[in-house]
């Protein structure tokens, strides 16, 4: 999503060259600042902005705009109709379930409970399941946004991909599983310590996120644009970017997973295939084809839809060799799966923002245990988990960091994958999925872990870690050198 920022910044300067009169190119600059702030998620952060500022004046009105029905607008709903089942219910949608003290069990803790969760009751018995902003939003938009970062996993692992070439894969690829089992372990330990386990055990995966675009940026703020530490950090993201697709689907379904739908998802998957092997390029086709059926198969088989698009983005027609991540280069392909990236890139963004606005939205008194346990994961189970086993690639299987990275790379990179944000944010729902105490205090931790730029721009001033500078790196903004 951020490989497009660079690419206008430099076709800007060339614009401003060429321009013969001021007022062109104040126009051009103005545009120019406006897609680079599109470009490196702006959006996302003022969604998120809003959505806290809203909260916390008028929470009411907030809740009713997330929760409200859109297809109120063109009929009546019998409530009567959601509680007889007749609709599958969304992972993440809390449609109108207009909960109560007395439907929320409260814990010795003081937080909201999530018993009526915990046999996927809590949702789906609470109200009808009418379409909903937080499920547009949610189930819907966002499955675009996982399809592109599905496709930037397949990519890397074509020829010339990140995970291409599993001897130099290897050490990054140890860092990311420490990644996940630092948080993880850090958080599961501090919810049994401080006895909260039955109430927030369920959201282990939370902290496990890393954000690639803000963490992308972080980076090349500290280590230069061309440093081996930012080539390490992209694998490391692509890698937790699939763990977190596999965890989403297997961890969190919304009730126990009907496999007999998974069946229309082998069968999206096919035709997807055939459709490729037919010569048909046009991506509207396999998005609006075999992409809406596999979609639908994910919703009816209780796997969260968001990911419905993920299996069919093998199958388009697409380059065979990866330029990689952020790579300038990639803009002038023109391959199917290419052209599905440019079309959506920009949507989504906004998609982004209205994903902030829609799930940010948490009273600054929701600080809770929760909280605590999300920062700890992320602040200190991600860096040390990345540190130790890239310690143990390298000291006990003998492999090797990339050239030009030393400890104190490792230790401040581990910090800044430290910053979660979008896909904690998105996990948080998914593992509480009834609104309450708990599902906010989790929020809360998702939001704080924007605390990761400053602590990793900190310790790396520490650590005396100087920035590369861009003729040094010769502006590459591949991973070719993983």
């Amino acid at each position: 999503m951020l490989r497009t920022g660079l690419m206008y910044q430099a076709s800007l300067f060339g614009a401003l060259r060429r321009a013969g009169h001021g007022k062109m190119s104040s126009q051009t600059g103005n545009r120019g600042i406006v897609r680079k702030l599109i470009d490196n998620s702006f959006l996302l952060v003022a969604g998120a902005v809003a959505a806290l500022v809203w909260a916390n004046l008028d929470t009411e009105s907030y809740n009713h705009f997330v929760h409200y029905d859109v297809t109120s607008l063109w009929s009546e709903h019998d409530p009567a109709h959601g509680a007889e089942g007749h609709s599958p219910p969304s992972m993440t949608d809390q449609v109108n379930t207009d909960l109560t003290a007395a439907e929320q069990e409260v814990t010795p803790n003081g937080q909201a409970g999530e018993a009526q969760a915990a046999d996927g009751e809590g949702v789906e018995h609470a109200g009808h399941h009418g379409l909903s902003i937080h499920f547009i939003i949610n189930d819907i938009l966002m499955a675009l946004f996982f399809a592109i970062a599905a496709k930037e996993v397949w990519e890397s692992l074509l020829p010339g991909g990140a995970l291409a070439n599993p001897r130099k894969a290897a050490t990054p690829l140890l860092a990311t599983a420490g990644g996940i089992l630092g948080p993880a372990l850090i958080y599961v330990a501090g919810s049994y310590l401080t006895g909260t386990h039955t109430d927030l055990g369920r959201g282990w995966a939370v902290p496990c996120a890393t954000d690639i675009a803000f963490s992308y940026l972080i980076a090349r703020i500290i280590f230069g644009a061309g440093h081996p530490a930012i080539a390490f950090l992209l694998l490391l993201a692509i890698a937790d970017d699939a763990a977190g697709l596999l965890i989403l689907a297997v961890v969190y379904p919304t009730n126990p997973i009907v496999p007999l739908w998974l069946l229309l998802t082998v069968g999206a998957m096919a035709l997807a295939w055939g459709m490729r092997r037919a010569g048909i390029q046009s991506h509207w086709a396999y998005f609006l084809g075999p992409g809406i059926a596999c979609w639908w198969s994910f919703f009816q088989a209780n796997i969260h839809p968001a990911l419905g698009l993920v299996p069919i983005i093998p199958m388009l027609p697409h380059a065979h060799t990866d330029l990689g991540l952020f790579a300038k280069e990639e803009s002038k392909r023109d391959d199917t799966l290419n052209a599905f990236e440019h079309f959506w890139k920009t949507p989504v963004e906004f998609f982004l923002g209205a994903f902030g606005l829609a799930n940010a939205g948490v009273v600054l008194s929701s600080l809770g245990t929760g909280t605590w346990l999300v920062l700890a994961g992320l602040l200190i189970g991600k860096p040390v988990g990345i540190t130790a086993l890239t310690l143990f690639a390298e000291k006990g299987l003998k492999l090797e960091k990339p050239t030009g990275m030393d400890y104190r790379h490792v230790v401040t990179l581990g910090m800044v994958a430290g910053l979660g944000f979008t896909v904690a944010l998105f996990v948080s729902v998914a593992a509480f999925t009834v609104p309450g105490a708990i599902q906010d205090s989790v929020k809360m931790g998702a939001l704080l872990s924007f605390a990761a730029a400053p602590l990793a721009i900190i310790i790396g001033k520490a650590l005396k870690i100087q920035p590369l500078k861009m003729e040094t790196a010769e502006a590459d903004e591949s991973t070719e050198t993983v």
